[in-house]
């Protein structure tokens, strides 16, 4: 069903422009409903938009070049170009100039949501490999949005439907994570979760789940010692705070059981244990979410899919779900603030049929 609020302005970064990023965009917008949620404002050229929609069969979408996003009109894809010459398209090749192209739409969008010129961001994906050939000096969008924004601390957040998974540590190697999981650690990214499903999904007492770093969650100590010495003491600190946050859980049987379920989020230990089971529940409509931040910055969950670039291949469901999840996380923000500012009365928050 259409929403009938108002369409939301979304900011899209390119992505990098030798992947799949654009096409997909031109997908999911070739449904001109999506324009009734949605005034899309890309930071690209536009012969990479001419060449998305060719490769896409979608010609006949609705798109202008405009000179500032506060000139966004509803009902088209509207073009912020970042450079006067044309991109040099190269489907699926890692390039660091590609990268040093989709630093450029990246920081220009992100200083006109810093100008409330968009509502909200959606990052379409980079390749990591080049946007290091051309000298950014992050390990993701993650972290240069939490650098840009000032935030001393922030949380990925993959989203699909109720399933929300998130990583006490990110985008760091297996071999580092032990010493970088402790205590305080554990209890900050999931307070940084448990604000997030108050505030951004309008959940008023989220349940946590917390997994355990080692197999079995250590099974008592035989196999390591974190889960006793610095998970355990991390959830009674949270519990003290009147934080519902329960574990450590063995992740190996934990999703497959089905007691994800249970959850409104799940605390990962490091990357894979939380990616690995969410990727392979979300069916390709999983949404990366940074929670934390000041601004709502939603992505798709997949990356630049080099080997289907240009052959109009792309599935567009995960951005699809990108762009639907940042809209409503505006609303849900926007709810929270004006409840917290003006809160009801106390008999409004009592459910009558609870005798």
């Amino acid at each position: 069903m259409a929403s009938k609020k108002k369409p939301t302005s979304i900011g899209f970064s390119c992505g990098d422009p030798n992947g799949i990023g654009i096409e997909t965009l031109i997908k999911v917008f070739s449904d001109d409903r999506m324009f009734q949620e949605a005034t899309p404002v890309l930071y690209a050229t536009p012969n990479l938009v001419e060449a998305a929609s060719e490769c896409t069969k979608h010609t006949d979408i609705a798109w202008k070049v405009i000179a500032s996003a506060d000139e966004a009109k509803e009902g088209q894809l509207n073009l912020v170009c970042i450079q006067d010459e044309p991109w040099e398209i190269k489907w699926g090749e890692v390039d660091g100039k590609a990268g040093e192209f989709a630093m450029k739409s990246l920081q220009a969008v992100v200083n006109d949501l810093a100008s409330t010129k968009v509502d909200v961001l959606v990052t379409l994906p980079i390749h990591k490999e080049a946007m290091r050939q051309g000298s950014f000096q992050y390990p993701g969008h993650t972290e240069f949005l939490a650098d840009f924004a000032n935030v001393d601390d922030v949380l990925m957040l993959l989203v699909s439907g109720s399933l929300r998974v998130g990583m006490c540590t990110g985008h760091v190697a297996l071999k580092d994570v032990s010493s970088l999981v402790t205590s305080e650690t554990i209890v900050r990214k999931a307070r940084l979760m448990h604000d997030s499903l108050s505030r951004d999904f309008g959940i008023p007492q989220p349940r946590i789940a917390i997994l355990g770093l080692n197999p079995h969650a250590s099974d008592n100590g035989l196999m390591g010692d974190e889960e006793k010495k610095t998970i355990v003491p991390a959830i009674r600190d949270l519990n003290a705070e009147g934080r519902f946050v329960m574990g450590p859980y063995p992740a190996d049987g934990f999703f497959g059981a089905g007691t994800h379920k249970q959850f409104d989020g799940v605390l990962a230990m490091y990357h894979d244990q939380g990616l690995a089971p969410f990727k392979a529940l979300s069916f390709g409509d999983g949404v990366n979410f940074t929670a934390g931040l000041p601004i709502v910055r939603t992505s798709p969950d997949h990356g630049t899919g080099f080997d289907i670039a240009g052959k109009g291949e792309a599935n567009p469901d995960s951005l699809r779900a990108a762009i639907f999840l940042a809209r409503d996380i505006r609303f849900n923000r926007i709810a929270h603030r004006e409840l917290n500012e003006n809160p009801l009365p106390v008999e409004k928050h009592v459910r009558k049929e609870r005798y």
